[in-house]
Formats: structure tokens, sequence, C-alpha cells
């Protein structure tokens, strides 16, 4: 039986990478979804099935396994057996897997994995559902948030170190809509889950939110001992 951590929290709050430093502090496994849902794209394109065919994503998606494990401290897709990295960023499986990750089949399918995968290792996962819908009884639970203002102040210099020019209050605006539509969509919307650890990070650098987590973990694991 694996421990699991779930991390959720609005876009801009720093999830993947918080969750990706919990993960190599504890020698748990990242739980990638995107990447399992890339995964599932690719093995669309395999069995020949094109995007528009959503009837047919529909009935062969359960032909899918996908896993997760690290090798030398590196990520590891596989899918059916098979290590995938280097196919995942693909443009032509960018493109399927924006188109098969709304059908509801290919969803219910990757939940599953993602919960044997939970059940099977010790996991960090991150996401907008994962505490309320994925992993519900997960040991720790974190809502990772921050302010609109602090999460627009990051994207901006992401965008700047890039050599992109941006607009600060166009990036908040964008934000704050997409905060909306996440918390109000009808499946699975964005939410703390009641027994979820709320933690701020507008104050916090990314070493002391890995290191609140952290303790977090440590009282929860005295508890059980």
């Amino acid at each position: 039986m694996g421990f699991n951590i779930a991390i959720d929290g609005p876009a801009g709050a720093g999830k993947s990478t918080i969750a990706k430093r919990v993960a190599k502090e504890l020698s748990f496994i990242y739980v990638d979804t995107g990447a399992m849902y890339r995964a599932m794209a690719l093995y669309m394109i395999n069995t020949g099935i094109s995007p528009e065919n959503t009837d047919a994503i529909r009935e062969h998606c359960t032909g899918a396994r996908i896993t997760i494990h690290y090798e030398n401290g590196e990520q590891v897709v596989v899918l059916n057996g098979k290590k995938v990295n280097a196919f995942l960023r693909r443009e032509e499986v960018g493109n399927m897997a924006s188109v098969s990750s709304a059908v509801p089949e290919v969803r219910a399918h990757l939940l599953q994995l993602q919960r044997n995968l939970a059940a099977e290792n010790n996991v960090v996962m991150d996401g907008r559902d994962i505490g309320t819908t994925i992993l519900p009884e997960a040991e720790v639970k974190i809502y990772l948030t921050a302010s609109a203002d602090t999460r627009a102040r990051r994207r901006v210099r992401e965008l700047e170190e890039k050599g992109l020019n941006c607009d600060f209050e166009e990036i908040k605006k964008d934000i704050i809509e997409r905060d909306t539509r996440d918390m109000n969509r009808e499946v699975s919307p964005l939410r703390q889950a009641e027994d979820a650890i709320l933690l701020d990070s507008s104050d916090l650098t990314i070493e002391q939110v890995v290191e609140s987590i952290l303790d977090i973990f440590k009282q929860k694991t005295t508890q059980k001992m």
C-alpha cells in the first residue's frame, strides 16, 4: 500500500515544481498526469485512430496500459510495456492529447490507472482534483495557492526570461478568469478538500514551501507509528 501526497491548487501556484521537489526529497514517484494523457494520445496514434474519430477513441482507450517509474533519477513513461518518453513531445501527440483528454471514457480509464499507480507506490500527484476526486484517501493533502498578483508576477518573470514582452495586468486578468472557470466547471471543479491543509506560497520561496510539506509529511508518518 503506497503513501500518497496530493497537491491541488490554481494555475500558477507552483504545484508541479513543488510536487517534483517533494517527490525527489522523499524518493517518491512524481505522477505526471500530463505525460499519461500524452501516452494515451500516442497509443491512439499508433492504433491508427484519428483525432476526429471520438467513437474509436472511446472504444479503444482501455487498451492502453500506462505507468511511470524512475531510472537513474529520470522519469520513465511506459506504454504497454515500452518506454515512450522520446515520442511524447511530438506535435501530433500534443494535438491528439488535447482531443482525447476531453473524452470521458479516456479520463475514467486514466483515473483508474493513476489510482492503481498510487495504490502500489509512494507517490506525489498534483492537479486540480487530486485530493477531491483522484486520491480522496491520500494521507497528505495540500491545497497550494498564491495571490493572483503573485502568480501574475511569476508568469511575467518566466516570459521575460524567455525574451518575451508581456503585460502584467493582462496576465493577471487571464489568471483570475481561469480560476473562475476551474472553480465552476461541471466535472471535478477546483476546490480545497475538507481535510486538505491550506498553504499560501505568496510570500514563501520554493524551498520554504517544500520544507513545509515535508514537515507535514513527517507529522503524518509520526502519527501513524
